[in-house]
């Protein structure tokens, strides 16, 4: 694995031919206060940070999503293979009389998308949220091993 050379100093594959993310160059600028807040919003693509393992059993998908409810995410596969998880941050409504000192969380839609291996059974996936972390499983066909028949030698 290669360690990636922008962002938050996670480990990220950029070799990975399954990823379809999209590098955000302005990622972890804490200067967003002195953004507008249209502008704010679109920074929630980039902010929602997903980790996937595969197991023996299946790919797993873990999404960061905190203060959002599961009726705000769609989890979708579309085109065959691309897994795609989206939804939306609520902006949290702005009263004339606050005075805001610094604004980090994004609002907005987000979605993110990944290519699925062909060893994924797409008809089997299964979604659930709890404690604001949204965990996809994808099970995944069982490798069949060849059949190895031992043969007697007469003589």
């Amino acid at each position: 694995m290669a360690l990636s050379l922008f962002g938050n100093g996670r480990r990220s594959n950029v070799f990975d031919p399954f990823s379809l993310d999209i590098w955000d160059p302005f990622e972890g600028f804490s200067t967003l206060a002195n953004i507008p807040s249209s502008a704010r919003e679109t920074t929630a693509i980039a902010n929602t940070h997903i980790d996937w393992k595969e197991t023996p059993e299946a790919h797993i998908f873990k999404a960061d999503l905190p203060g959002i409810k599961k009726e705000e995410v769609k989890v979708e596969v579309e085109d065959g293979r691309v897994l795609q998880i989206s939804g939306e941050r609520s902006r949290e409504q702005e009263d004339k009389n606050d005075k805001w000192h610094r604004v980090e969380r994004s609002s907005g839609k987000f979605v993110r998308r990944f290519r699925l291996p062909e060893n994924a059974k797409i008809d089997q996936v299964k979604a659930a949220m709890e404690n604001g972390v949204l965990t996809v499983t994808v099970p995944k066909e069982v490798e069949k091993k060849p059949e190895v028949k031992a043969i007697d030698i007469s003589g």
